[in-house]
């Protein structure tokens, strides 16, 4: 993931050295030859998509291409922040790393678990989280798309919320291999630290809309900005609702920027009429601006 960036481009190369540089470690070498297992840790795991996303973006705007609005699925909005000049790729991987840190923290402090929760409609799967479990904490963590929600908490009660989705009609509840409760009140000691850091930078007004996870409303302003990404973490991200809204703004082409195509089929699923494109590597950002 990325080695093609480093090798053929000055900006990949310059931003993975930085990111070297950042880390205090060599995360490049572990985003290059693994282990898998070390680099699935969150705190490996967020900042190299991070890193591999912005150079991306940032290739693809050097290349003429000019985005109207941006929006992030939960690490993906420090990138696109990044990209519409809140802050500089130094500063967003610093936060990125804290927020990576500080999570795994917070997962071994607070264990618990996640599940995606496949065929009930959003408001049936929040009235489940809301329902008694013996003081266990479960909660919405993503609204991904029509029939997808899922849930975050303690492990006993997300896996009795699992079993009662089954009882109400769900076609799979199914666990996820996460290091932790992410977006669940699981957070508060990672929301802590990174609100210290946050609290303590300069963030700047955008140059373009980006629409926020926990609102799913585009901001600009800094000061929003800033509430935003620290109430991001114990709140769910508002996918499903981000994308309809944007779609009702006029918004109809999307471009999911960075490793992978998760983005890409919530899309189809929450609208088919929304075109959609995913540039990943070199050889696509290069085939995307030959089109």
């Amino acid at each position: 993931m990325g080695a093609d960036l480093y090798l053929k481009t000055e900006l990949g190369k310059h931003h993975f050295d930085r990111a070297n540089e950042i880390m205090g470690y060599n995360l490049r070498d572990i985003i290059f030859n693994g282990p898998e297992e070390e680099l699935k840790q969150t705190r490996n795991t967020q900042p190299a998509i991070y890193i591999v996303s912005v150079i991306i973006g940032q290739l693809l705007l050097e290349g003429g291409v000019i985005p109207t609005a941006a929006a992030g699925h939960s690490l993906g909005e420090y990138s696109a922040l990044t990209i519409a000049g809140a802050f500089d790729y130094e500063t967003g991987l610093t936060l990125v790393k804290l927020r990576a840190e500080s999570m795994q923290q917070a997962g071994e402090m607070n264990p618990g678990t996640m599940a995606a929760i496949i065929g009930l409609d959003d408001n049936l799967v929040t009235q489940l989280c809301s329902e008694n479990y013996d003081g266990g904490i479960v909660v919405a963590a993503n609204y991904n798309a029509p029939g997808q929600v899922v849930i975050s908490g303690e492990t006993r009660a997300v896996h009795e919320a699992m079993n009662r989705s089954k009882d109400r009609g769900a076609r799979k509840a199914i666990e996820l291999n996460v290091s932790g409760a992410f977006h669940s009140p699981l957070m508060a000691p990672a929301r802590e630290a990174l609100a210290e850091k946050l609290n303590s930078i300069e963030i700047r007004d955008t140059n373009l809309p980006v629409y926020s996870n926990v609102t799913a409303e585009p901001i600009t302003n800094s000061e929003e900005i800033r509430t935003a990404l620290i109430q991001q973490l114990e709140n769910p991200v508002r996918w499903h609702e981000t994308i309809t809204r944007m779609r009702g703004n006029g918004i109809s082409e999307f471009l999911e920027v960075g490793p992978g195509k998760v983005l890409q089929g919530l899309n189809r699923r929450i609208d088919r009429r929304l075109t959609i494109k995913g540039v990943e590597n070199l050889k696509d950002l290069q085939e995307f601006e030959h089109v």
